[in-house]
């Protein structure tokens, strides 16, 4: 049982590459984190001998470096200079379904058509009843079967017209990544939950879900898709130096709502997200984190022989934890940033027997203490995030081992008292730590075994957030807030409506 919720996928696709299959390759290993399960991708090219276009593909469960270890797969199969990738990340119900793995591809009156997803559609329980009644057979449980559904079943007789009109009937929290036999088209939702991103690359163009896929494949960032947009990339695209934009238009009454938790958790801290680096976000949530809880205000041994230590639970909360040293310095408080955890980056499934210790073995496959940093010390542990408080605790009970004075946890976000429904991972309300013990923070610090437990406001990781990215738009906060932006049937089943 994981402390952190999952991002659900990643995106990438290229147009006009020689390349195109080995760049998505590449750009899918920097995705990984954002989807573990599975992987795929998809090219097109002109098949002489046939007299027609035809879409390979090449997908299957496990990760992107396994998926597709054999060089030969980009030589013989996957040709082309278009293709799409997607990385997967499902609930455990529909896991195991390889029909579920994306990109998904059909063939109907207008040519090829291919398609990967990130997010939830929140309105998938009704479209999909409506095509049940029409008969109309469904091959996976992912509702990303269903926008190729709209587009095939369209009365428009462009094929862009249809997928405009398939886009114009699907709500919730999306982007998009559609392969056709000319062209390439990338697009992001109106209310602009996910990030997707535009780069130029020789003489094509990419997009991708987060920048640090264009960084390993040395592609220029050109900006980030519009909430609402729809981005055209064809030969005209590329003759002309710039993709035609077409817009969705949004649903009355809705606004902008970009996932503030792809800051504090999801995305790279080297990646380009709305418009801000995510490095320069998470440290001013550790200087927020400060402003609201001063050191001084948190030890209890003012007078220990040892600065206080303050450590992150790596890889996410590392530069949060920087920004709240150096904020609390600044204040002229005397503290020290150090590595007090190891995190051990080549952990792979444990093979050993459900329950409480196999969980706590986990924990400490993956993190290990440095008692040379922690012992005798007081010990301020910044960590983005907490759900269940599982880990919390096993990693609490670890650094106890190395006779620290005092361990006080402080997260650079407020607490988490819903779930998501716009392409998270996030357990059900009674599961979340905060929701168990009624949100008293005292409960709460006993339960994972602190002296102290701090959270960042969630006006504060607002203000934190725009005062590092003034120009961006407004932020979704339902998973602290209990306020979500578009409506949502909260009784969909995850297996009947699998998120991707």
């Amino acid at each position: 049982m994981s402390d952190k919720p999952r991002e659900y996928c990643g995106i990438f696709g290229v147009f006009n590459h020689p390349d195109a299959s080995l760049l998505t390759y590449y750009g899918l290993h920097s995705l990984q984190h954002r989807g573990q399960e599975s992987a795929g991708i998809v090219s097109s090219y002109h098949d002489d001998d046939k007299g027609r276009s035809v879409m390979p593909a090449h997908k299957d469960f496990g990760l992107v470096l396994s998926v597709f270890d054999d060089p030969k797969i980009f030589k013989k199969n996957l040709k082309g200079h278009s293709a799409i990738g997607h990385n997967r990340y499902s609930t455990s119900g529909s896991s195991k379904n390889p029909a579920n793995i994306q990109p998904f591809r059909v063939h109907y009156r207008k040519g090829n058509l291919a398609i990967g997803h990130n997010g939830n559609l929140s309105n998938a329980k009704q479209i999909r009843e409506r095509f049940r009644q029409q008969g109309v057979l469904f091959q996976s449980t992912s509702d990303t079967e269903l926008i190729l559904h709209l587009i095939a079943q369209s009365k428009k007789d462009d094929q862009m017209d249809q997928i405009m009109d398939a886009l114009s009937q699907i709500e919730g929290a999306y982007c998009l990544v559609l392969l056709t036999d000319d062209k390439l088209i990338a697009v992001r939702d109106p209310n602009g939950f996910r990030p997707l991103a535009l780069a130029k690359i020789g003489d094509g163009y990419c997009v991708a879900s987060e920048t640090c896929a264009f960084d390993i494949n040395g592609a220029d960032y050109i900006r980030d898709i519009k909430p609402g947009e729809v981005i055209v990339i064809d030969r005209e695209a590329i003759e002309k130096g710039e993709p035609k934009s077409h817009f969705i238009k949004p649903k009355q009454g809705t606004g902008t709502s970009q996932c503030i938790f792809e800051y504090v958790y999801f995305s790279r801290p080297d990646s380009r997200i709305f418009g801000e680096m995510v490095d320069k976000i998470r440290r001013n949530l550790g200087k927020r984190l400060a402003k609201e809880h001063p050191l001084d205000e948190v030890i209890k041994l003012k007078d220990a022989d040892k600065k206080p230590v303050i450590i992150s639970v790596p890889d996410s909360s590392n530069t949060a934890a920087i920004g709240y040293a150096r904020e609390n310095q600044k204040m002229g408080l005397e503290c020290k940033y150090d590595i007090g955890l190891i995190r051990n980056h080549y952990v792979g499934r444990t093979f050993i027997s459900p329950g409480q210790k196999s969980r706590e073995q986990k924990v400490r496959t993956k993190f290990n203490p440095v008692r040379g940093v922690i012992e005798g010390r007081s010990v301020i542990i910044v960590d983005d995030s907490i759900v269940r408080g599982t880990t919390s605790r096993y990693l609490v009970d670890m650094i106890r081992e190395c006779n620290p004075a005092e361990i006080h946890f402080l997260v650079s976000s407020p607490p988490i008292i819903s779930p998501c429904y716009y392409g998270m991972d996030f357990p059900s309300p009674d599961e979340l730590m905060a929701n168990r013990f009624d949100r008293d923070i005292n409960r709460m610090a006993k339960e994972i075994g602190v002296d102290s437990l701090r959270y960042l406001s969630p006006d504060g990781l607002v203000e934190a957030v725009k005062e590092a990215n003034p120009t961006s738009n407004d932020y979704c906060t339902a998973c602290f807030t209990s306020k979500y932006p578009v409506p949502v049937n909260f009784g969909v089943e995850k297996e009947e409506n699998e998120l991707v």
